[in-house]
């Protein structure tokens, strides 16, 4: 063996004898004249890599390529190629590079200057990328630091993660964007529970021109991060902040006093935000803040005196579910005084106002155009008069589950602010019962010209008839479960309106038939723009019919769960109803096959059919209509 591993090469003779003594050579072979051998000269051995023969056995030596380099070297390499389709090419070697290079920013890329200094990496932000479930990863937004930097710069990014899984997105992620996108001018982050301090410390380090700030349901991130934000983002002017539990009082000091540019923020169900936090933010930008929505927080009633004293810029309040703001509050933040701009007002699931309170509000707010109240057990008919003669401007008022509100407040809310509001809604309030009542022969409501009831079971015909007669002016009326109104009712309603009806919602009023869509159809055929019949059981081919004669500009028609027929969708391909663009026919038990050729003419202008669950037209059929109907978005 040891004279194998010693043999070099260099006692091979081309053409002699192997063997040193001939003797040996006689014992396999005879060498005579007559017999000719050919000896093939040796091949050169091809060996790339060296080998070490002070072994045993020939020792293979590792190749040396860039990749042994340490993450220093590469990094010290990488960071002097030019901002465009190099670095791109780069960073789709490996994994490894692409982590390299996101992590590189621009002040740490260097860039010979007679090469044009740094006028690839673009600092505009016109790109916006959204990032959801498991596509949001680190790698994917280290491609993103890397790529876009060239193409515009990326000014908005929405990451989004999944409740039922973890979000890929970790501090490393957000890092990557911080350095290599210092464009970004929006960040929102939803159900990101691995991305903590670090990540966003680092956002705004690299993202100095930060203007908006979306955090929901981050529980990992605390003050620091927006006190980091308030450092170094003095642009940002809007902060939304929901379920992050180690969110508190001093990121929000921290921003009120360093972000002299908010304009609106956002703080909702921050179990740490206290009264301290809400003082804070108002009081360091009361001139520029002109948005402010406060929701399941257990701030008191100074909060909102703080809010009534240094408000002078709100124009947008929201206040829902805070159990412990009281009466006080109330009062007090409206005779703050501070509130003159306020225009939109919304309050829902605060047993702090009362009549008294609302009444104080509508003093101490004059120009609130916008008022919506939501789940106020305490609120009657005496404080929303008191409320509507205290608000002179008011022109859209929404009460939802306010129960102890009844019909005398609701036609006494209709006289007082007869000339002024535009619309009324009133979902599930209960109170509103059907009662006979004498009005005079006046018209005090002519400026109304919306009015939605849904869900009120106490709406009757005779209340419905009486705002025919209040309301001449009405374009849009929607009314939705009424199951005790009927044909009497609504006729009055619908003949009063002088202005023209332009939508028409009757959705779930079960008791209505086709005398009601023919006097639709026959008095405002010339301004209907959308009806909705859906669940009106009663309503059949006569109504299609009356629409399919008259209502040449409606575009929008629902039908669903109607007693229509194929002769009903067969007179309604007759008509001219060159305008419509939408058509519902779900659940139409009695819509078969009959009606395919009738619905392929209609589908020359419609661009959505809805045919769910219409069981008389087999799969065959639906499958032929999407081919010929190719370019509307059917709904099968």
């Amino acid at each position: 063996m040891s004279k194998v591993i010693s043999f070099t090469g260099e006692d091979f003779y081309p053409g002699g004898s192997l063997y040193p003594n001939p003797k040996e050579a006689n014992l396999f072979l005879s060498l005579g004249h007559q017999a000719g051998f050919y000896y093939p000269l040796p091949k050169r051995s091809r060996v790339s890599v060296p080998f070490d023969f002070s072994g045993e056995w020939f020792v293979q030596k590792p190749k040396t390529t860039i990749e042994s380099l340490p993450d220093e070297c590469l990094f010290e390499i990488l960071r002097r190629l030019p901002v465009g389709q190099d670095r791109s090419q780069c960073a789709s070697v490996s994994k490894r590079w692409l982590m390299l290079l996101s992590n590189i920013s621009k002040n740490e890329i260097c860039i010979n200057e007679k090469e044009g200094g740094d006028e690839g990496y673009g600092d505009e932000g016109y790109l916006s990328r959204t990032l959801e479930g498991k596509k949001a990863t680190d790698v994917r937004l280290a491609a993103i630091a890397v790529s876009t930097a060239s193409i515009g710069g990326l000014g908005k990014l929405s990451i989004r993660g999944n409740n039922k899984s973890e979000c890929g997105v970790t501090d490393l992620g957000l890092k990557a964007i911080g350095c290599g996108c210092p464009s970004l001018k929006s960040l929102s982050l939803w159900n990101v529970a691995s991305v903590g301090d670090e990540g966003l410390v680092g956002i705004a380090a690299g993202c100095q021109q930060l203007q908006r700030l979306d955090l929901i349901n981050c529980p990992t991130i605390s003050d620091k991060s927006l006190v980091a934000v308030a450092m170094k983002c003095p642009n940002l002017s809007e902060l939304s902040i929901e379920s992050c539990p180690n969110v508190g009082n001093e990121g929000l000091q921290a921003i009120g006093k360093l972000c002299p540019k908010l304009r609106s923020v956002s703080i909702k169900d921050c179990s740490g935000v206290g009264d301290q936090g809400i003082a804070g933010l108002l009081t360091s930008t009361s001139h520029v803040l002109t948005k402010v929505e406060l929701e399941s927080l257990t701030v008191s009633d100074l909060s909102l005196a703080v809010i009534g004293h240094y408000g002078i810029s709100v124009n947008n309040l929201v206040l829902n579910c805070l159990p412990n703001v009281t009466e006080k509050g109330f009062w007090t933040m409206s005779n703050g005084r501070a509130l003159q701009k306020l225009k939109s007002l919304t309050i829902g699931s605060c047993r702090g106002v009362t009549d008294v309170g609302l009444e104080a509000i509508g003093k101490g707010c004059p120009n609130i155009k916008y008022f919506q109240l939501r789940k106020c057990p305490f609120l009657s008919d005496n404080g929303l008069v008191s409320f509507a003669k205290a608000a002179p401007s008011l022109e859209n008022l929404q009460l939802e589950e306010c129960h102890r509100v009844t019909q005398f407040g609701f036609f006494a809310l209709l006289f007082t602010c007869g000339a002024k509001l535009k619309v009324l809604t009133l979902v599930s309030c209960y109170g509103i019962k059907d009662i006979n009542v004498k009005l005079p022969e006046v018209f005090p409501c002519v400026s109304l010209c919306s009015l939605s009831i849904r869900y009120c079971p106490g709406f009757g015909n005779s209340t419905l008839a009486l705002l025919g007669k209040l309301c001449p002016q009405l374009q849009n009326v929607e009314l939705n479960g009424l199951e005790g109104i009927t044909d009497a009712g609504i006729l009055p309603l619908l003949e009063s309106s002088k202005a023209g009806l332009i939508k028409v919602n009757l959705h779930g009023c079960v008791n209505l038939t086709d005398k009601v869509v023919s006097s639709i159809a026959n008095l405002h055929w010339s301004s209907l723009d959308v009806l909705n019949l859906d669940g009106c059981k009663k309503i059949g081919d006569a109504s299609l019919k009356a629409i399919a004669s008259n209502c040449q500009v409606l575009s929008d028609l629902d039908v669903s769960r109607c007693a229509i027929t194929d002769t009903g969708i067969a007179a309604l391909a007759q008509g001219n109803l060159h305008s419509l663009k939408i058509l519902s026919l779900a659940r139409c038990a009695s819509v078969s096959n009959k009606s395919v050729p009738a619905l392929k003419k209609l589908g020359r202008t419609l661009v959505g059919l809805n045919i769910l669950a219409c069981d008389r037209l087999n799969s065959s059929t639906v499958i032929k209509l999407l081919e010929h109907l190719w370019t509307c978005n059917i709904l099968s």
